[in-house]
């Protein structure tokens, strides 16, 4: 699987670490899974014990006085001691008696006044007993508590040290979870800046950040949670079987049949989950983009009363998304945690029911110690297989949302190049270049111009005429589908996009300004941009006049898109950017159509600055801004249908006639 092996390969860059959690997480195991065996010899071997063969001996180290002679267990002689008379302590139900003579074989047990019997298999055998009252039993017991102390305490120490790795395995994993996420979210951060602008024609800005931040998230889970437990649970597993190995083949044997279980589990239950999760994921998505524009479209909202249909739109999203959250919730409850605990239930009262009877008989096959130790580990077979099963639905979660990060990550970048080249003199080339958006629907045909070193070319026409286009293939934003562009004789395609974009600088209508300060944004945190750099470029744009009344001067705070500041205000910010960059190209794309009067006249004196020694590039609506321009080309449906200075269009009485004339009328009935 696609998915899985990229995660994989992620989880690959961290080994080390994810290494010694595992190491961590097998001691766990391994000192947890020894507990039972620990329980199993102190009820056997100690409390249980006591049934073992006695033998008559000196008074010394484990022996027990009783009836004026002092007995020791079989269990606790050396090699050098000599055994004296053998002698049994059997318990009757609650009852435990003292027979002072080799018991010939084991049975059912009856007791009647100061007579045992013991039946097996038409075998009858009887003996006069003592019955012990509860001190004399505890001297018997004497010997054992010492051992069974340090059993407990040997216990603990496992429950101590279990705890302490389980705790550096979940430490260590967690770790590596966040390293692996961060380092993902940087990737997909990093490769975004790197996608083509046609990538984001089609794709909302909330969508994009919600694999960004939800899906990398969920992806978090899948490394914290699911992949944790997988581990362990997988290991416990493992452990408990070859436990159970060593305890009873039989048993082991039979628990294998959890395994095909789980796996046919797995199987239903993505058959759905997929399904459910592709939609929830794609549903977050859509919200989160809704909820984007709506908030940067709030002042339309508002003013056009469109309140109550932009609720409906975003209910009808939430609605879908709480439907299959719920579907979601009903295949859950159906295949988690209900039925393995149904599960777990039913194996544990099958084998309490089968082996328990037996352990109560004095024919046992298994014993007390045993059934506790199996018990126990079958519990705790179940238990990680429980934990296994209710991971399904962030295991489903956490894998749509990696298949929809790594669709991102697939996507075709453009190669980051730390090259640099000379400062361009500034001749650009536009030969017979043809160019769509989408495939066979051309928005430019056969375009021709050409643009000398500190020339200015201003493109005209209506909107939708083609300008902005030209200026986007100018950037490589896109390229060309016919035809090329060359700067200084070089074409524009054998450039990397970064290299070929050192010497350009582009004022767009609608500035951006990022979250910081005005010398930030003027800079873009440049290192070869210095303070004074900003500092006279927003003085030669005029700005220095326009943000005068700034406290903080250049240092004066930014909020996001720069709301606090008026638009003539963000826009001479955004001249003084392409200025401090010392541009060869210049590109002003409307930049006036957005400023008043006032401000417009600034940026006009700063203009006849900006443009000596630079080849600037003008796309204006306002025709009386360019009446000075070298070249004005005229844009009509893709095509330059005039071209020549000012006067020439005007006395060729064309298209560029019409607008100027249009124009000119309008302000004039405004004026009036």
């Amino acid at each position: 699987m696609k998915v899985v092996k990229k995660l994989y390969q992620y989880a690959t860059l961290y080994k080390s670490i994810i290494i010694a959690a595992l190491i961590m997480l097998s001691i766990s195991v391994a000192a947890d899974l020894t507990g039972p065996f620990v329980a199993k010899r102190i009820i056997d071997h100690h409390i249980l014990g006591i049934e073992s063969k006695w033998y008559q001996i000196e008074k010394g180290k484990d022996t027990v006085s009783f009836q004026g002679e002092s007995y020791k267990r079989d269990e606790y002689f050396s090699d050098n001691e000599k055994k004296g008379k053998e002698a049994r302590i059997l318990q009757v139900g609650r009852r435990f008696v003292f027979v002072d003579q080799p018991v010939s074989f084991d049975g059912s047990r009856k007791l009647s006044g100061d007579t045992l019997t013991i039946t097996k298999e038409g075998e009858k055998a009887s003996y006069k007993i003592s019955v012990l009252q509860r001190r004399e039993l505890m001297r018997f017991y004497q010997p054992e508590i010492s051992r069974i102390l340090t059993l407990v305490f040997a216990y603990f120490g496992l429950v101590v040290i279990s705890s302490i790795f389980q705790y550096g395995q979940r430490f260590y994993l967690q770790k590596a979870a966040n390293r692996i996420v961060q380092r993902m979210r940087t990737d997909v951060f990093e490769h975004i800046s790197r996608l083509s602008i046609r990538y984001f024609d089609n794709l909302p800005a909330g969508k994009v950040v919600a694999r960004i931040t939800n899906d990398t998230e969920a992806i978090r889970e899948l490394y914290v949670t699911v992949l944790a437990n997988f581990f362990s649970s997988t290991m416990n597993i493992i452990g408990i079987i070859i436990a159970l190995y060593i305890l009873n083949p039989k048993i082991a044997s039979i628990s294998l049949l959890l395994i095909p279980i789980l796996i046919i589990w797995t199987i239903f239950y993505r058959k759905f989950a997929s399904k459910y999760n592709q939609i929830i994921r794609a549903r977050v998505s859509d919200i989160n983009g809704m909820i984007n524009e709506s908030i940067q479209g709030m002042t339309v909202i508002q003013a056009f009363r469109r309140e109550n249909e932009t609720k409906e739109s975003f209910e009808k999203l939430n609605q879908e998304h709480f439907s299959y959250q719920n579907k979601m919730l009903n295949l859950n409850s159906l295949t988690s945690y209900n039925l393995i605990s149904v599960l777990k239930n039913i194996c544990l009262c099958a084998f309490i029911w089968y082996f328990g009877g037996q352990s109560l008989t004095a024919s046992s096959a298994i014993s007390l110690g045993m059934l506790y130790a199996v018990v126990d580990f079958i519990n705790r077979l179940l238990y990680p297989a429980q934990a296994i099963v209710n991971q399904f639905a962030n295991l489903e979660q956490a894998l749509v949302a990696g298949e929809r990060v790594f669709s991102l990550l697939d996507e075709p970048s453009v190669p980051v190049s730390d090259g640099s080249i000379p400062r361009y003199k500034g001749n650009v080339e536009f030969n017979h270049v043809s160019f769509g958006y989408k495939k066979d629907k051309y928005v430019l045909k056969d375009i021709t111009l050409s643009a000398k070193q500190g020339e200015t070319v201003a493109l005209v026409g209506h909107t939708g005429s083609g300008k902005s286009s030209i200026m986007n293939l100018l950037f490589r934003f896109y390229d060309c589908n016919e035809g090329s562009i060359t700067i200084d004789g070089m074409d524009i395609k054998n450039i990397p996009h970064q290299t070929l974009r050192e010497h350009m600088g582009i004022v767009l209508q609608d500035p951006y300004l990022f979250t910081g300060t005005i010398a930030s944004n003027i800079g873009l945190e440049n290192e070869k941009i210095s303070r004074e750099m900003i500092e006279k470029a927003l003085k030669d744009v005029g700005g220095d006049q326009v943000l005068s009344h700034l406290e903080e001067g250049v240092d004066s705070p930014v909020i996001e898109k720069g709301s606090t500041l008026s638009s003539g205000q963000r826009q001479l910010i955004s001249f003084a950017r392409a200025l401090a960059f010392n541009p060869a190209i210049l590109i002003l794309d409307e930049a006036t159509s957005s400023i008043d009067t006032e401000t417009e006249a600034i940026i006009q004196e700063a203009m006849e600055v900006l443009k000596k020694g630079r080849t600037t590039f003008i796309i204006a609506h306002r025709l009386s801004t360019i009446k000075n321009a070298d070249q004005i080309l005229v844009l009509d449906r893709g095509q330059i249908v005039e071209r020549g200075s000012h006067n020439e269009l005007m006395a060729l009485k064309g298209k560029y006639y019409q607008m100027y004339e249009l124009q000119q009328g309008q302000q004039k009935g405004l004026a009036g």
